[in-house]
């Protein structure tokens, strides 16, 4: 009896801290944070050791390495961003983009119906071109990738069906997650069982593109509001993948350099995995 109560107040617990970090979310503001991250220095498509030409350069790779392909991709936790998806719309034609908040939702939509005084993608489309050989195409790809998004839909990374209500026509052939799970995670518990709830949402053999946050305790997500961050390191995150099922292909990571420190968070670097699921 008292080992029942205790794993019930453990149970407890936990639900108290993944509420919290959902209440911490409700300060989120996507103009901020897009400010904060994707312009320059972060977002210095001059600059090789940059962050976003690092990103799009590792995602890049991965499909034109061919074996990432199939029908439907699902983005996990969105965001209010859509860079990481600039290579996916050339491989993917049902693009599915998730987010827990209906305000990245928004944002999001906007892009997607081409209102006006949203942020400015346009670099980072042509950067993607560039890498594609097809410098002079962006708009084109821009049309490619509104084409591809069907759906733009809430998330929970935390529940068992992470996309109730919403059902599924068939089980995705890709997954990519950007800056998601340590985000959201209160500990790294809860990072590797998000991560199991997430698998459910891929088809055997199906691979998962992620880039996250090395050794980060907290980032800004509007003008003096942080949201904790679980720190994670390569070996932690190598071995929650292989306890889920997958094989890694291609673990890469970045180091920050101190001009990229621009006070919003204290991010050490930044992964990139390819994994597929057994």
């Amino acid at each position: 009896m008292r080992s029942q109560r205790r794993h019930s107040m453990e149970r407890a617990d936990k639900e108290v801290s993944v509420a919290a970090m959902k209440e911490y979310y409700k300060q989120f503001d996507p103009r901020s944070y897009l400010r904060y991250n994707y312009i320059p220095p972060r977002a210095d498509f001059t600059r090789t050791d940059s962050i976003v030409p690092w990103k799009l350069s590792c995602l890049h790779r991965a499909f034109q390495e061919g074996d990432v392909h199939g029908r439907t991709l699902i983005d996990i936790g969105s965001g209010p961003t859509i860079y990481q998806l600039l290579s996916a719309c050339e491989h993917f034609s049902n693009i599915i983009m998730t987010d827990f908040l209906e305000v990245n939702r928004q944002e999001i939509r906007r892009w997607l119906h081409g209102e006006p005084d949203t942020f400015d993608w346009t670099a980072f489309l042509q950067h993607a071109c560039e890498l594609e050989g097809k410098g002079c195409s962006w708009p084109e790809k821009a049309k490619r990738l509104r084409t591809a998004i069907h759906d733009v839909i809430p998330i929970d990374v935390h529940s068992p069906n992470p996309l109730h209500p919403y059902s599924l026509p068939e089980l995705a052939d890709c997954l990519v997650s950007s800056f998601c799970l340590e985000a959201v995670s209160p500990d790294r518990t809860s990072f590797q069982k998000a991560l199991t709830n997430l698998g459910t949402l891929l088809k055997p053999n199906g691979h998962f593109l992620m880039i996250g946050a090395l050794d980060e305790s907290y980032y800004q997500v509007a003008d003096g509001v942080h949201i904790p961050v679980v720190p994670v390191d390569q070996e932690f995150v190598s071995a929650t993948l292989k306890s889920c099922g997958y094989e890694i292909c291609t673990f890469q990571c970045y180091t920050l350099p101190q001009d990229m420190k621009v006070g919003v968070d204290d991010v050490a670097g930044i992964f990139f995995v390819k994994a597929k699921k057994k």
